[in-house]
């Protein structure tokens, strides 16, 4: 998957746009700005906009083209923010982050679960899950994702991954995306967010 990720990134642009993920966008505008963990961050859309409005920010992928890419974005932005270069599925943090936001973070099934804790693991109490992802129907759609079923996310899955959390709130829905040529038209999503217990 490197290699598929780090050829896509290599195009001139910014091929999932330089904008904010609009799920994302609206969800921090109800939290304080605390240290804020991006998985699978790939050229930093979301990383610099978190920075931008005063987070600090530890995104990560394993694509170096990806951070490349994400550099230049905070240069143009004229924000900072830091990028690690890691593997989803060794990636661990401690507990200390006030949020977590996985966009479009789709990892096979065996790796999916595991992934999923962990990501909650580091959160701190009171911190908040932000995700969006594609859910089945997208297999209807030509505007991104994977087109393997098993790696798309139902309500089911997603209570059960993350079964340590309390929900805020949790909708499947069509909409229609606009971030950059591979995600352009109507999607069937799927939106979480969840926070952790304070005790």
């Amino acid at each position: 998957m490197k290699q598929f990720w780090d050829e896509r990134y290599a195009e001139p642009h910014f091929v999932y746009g330089e904008a904010p993920n609009v799920y994302f966008e609206n969800s921090l505008k109800d939290l304080s700005p605390g240290k804020i963990l991006l998985p699978c961050e790939g050229e930093g859309r979301q990383a610099a906009h978190a920075a931008a409005q005063g987070w600090e920010v530890l995104a990560f992928d394993q694509s170096s083209t990806g951070r490349n890419k994400a550099m230049e974005l905070a240069a143009k932005r004229q924000v900072q923010f830091t990028y690690a270069l890691a593997d989803a599925t060794t990636f661990s943090a401690t507990p200390d982050f006030d949020a977590v936001a996985l966009i479009f973070a789709h990892l096979p099934a065996p790796l999916r679960a595991d992934f999923h804790r962990n990501m909650a693991a580091a959160l701190r109490p009171g911190g908040w899950l932000i995700l969006e992802g594609f859910n089945p129907e997208q297999l209807q759609f030509q505007s991104g994702g994977p087109r393997d079923l098993s790696m798309l996310f139902t309500e089911a899955m997603l209570r059960s991954d993350f079964e340590g959390l309390e929900i805020s709130s949790l909708e499947q829905k069509h909409t229609t995306l606009n971030e950059g040529p591979y995600h352009q038209g109507p999607a069937a999503v799927i939106r979480l967010l969840a926070r952790k217990p304070l005790v």
